[in-house]
């Protein structure tokens, strides 16, 4: 079985990243991965730039993490894939099969709502899961749960507790969405439960892990991180 990390944080582009792209590709490399997805929070979350600089500039930081980390992992041997975490005051989105290119196109995505945003990017062809969706924290005022607008759910997030990815896996049955599983690390090596998906046959873009998803040719894990 071949496995993979699909949502990871690195420094400097996500602000609460405390490891980098390279740290992090080492440790996963160390643990018998076959690759990783870098999901950065993005330019709705807590992106490590300033708000006020221009749409492009900020666009360009976004995807620098990802865009650095690519040759080293074929250099140390470990794929390297590109994804998106979209953020609306504490509800997350894992974003898909679209790339920097269309972003850049795409500048009034910044003004839109949620909802909104959520919509052009399945219009385009992107593969949207609803990251921790029952996730509890001080900071969040409320649950937002968007189920007309994805195709699946985090039903395993290795930093939330059994009730929370319980309460997400209700949310998926219900609703009969798509379950994936991810680490939502943060911290590189010092990540305490690592979690994710295996397939048996390996992964060679972004495309090849959706259409595995949506195939239902994967398996979920979680694990303590020894």
């Amino acid at each position: 079985m071949y496995k993979y990390e699909t949502h990871l944080h690195t420094s400097p582009v996500s602000r609460c990243a405390r490891a980098s792209a390279e740290e992090s590709l080492i440790f996963y490399k160390e643990k018998g991965y076959d690759g990783v997805f870098i999901t950065n929070h993005f330019i709705d979350g807590n992106i490590n730039i300033d708000r006020s600089v221009f749409y492009e500039e900020k666009i360009n930081f976004y995807f620098s993490d990802y865009e650095n980390a690519v040759p080293l992992g074929k250099k140390i041997g470990i794929k390297v894939f590109c994804g998106i975490e979209m953020s609306n005051h504490g509800t997350d989105f894992l974003v898909y099969g679209i790339g920097k290119n269309w972003f850049l196109k795409h500048p009034e995505i910044e003004r839109m709502r949620m909802s909104e945003k959520l919509s052009l990017l399945r219009d385009n062809g992107a593969f949207i899961i609803q990251a921790h969706p029952l996730r509890e924290a001080a900071y969040i005022d409320h649950i937002r749960l968007y189920p007309r607008h994805i195709e699946g759910v985090e039903v395993i997030n290795a930093n939330r507790t059994d009730f929370e990815n319980k309460m997400a896996e209700l949310y998926a049955d219900s609703y009969n969405l798509l379950k994936v599983a991810g680490s939502d690390n943060h911290t590189g090596r010092e990540q305490s439960i690592l979690a994710g998906v295996m397939t048996e046959t390996p992964l060679e873009s972004e495309q090849d892990y959706i259409k595995a998803v949506r195939e239902n040719k994967i398996q979920l894990f979680k694990v303590p991180n020894d």
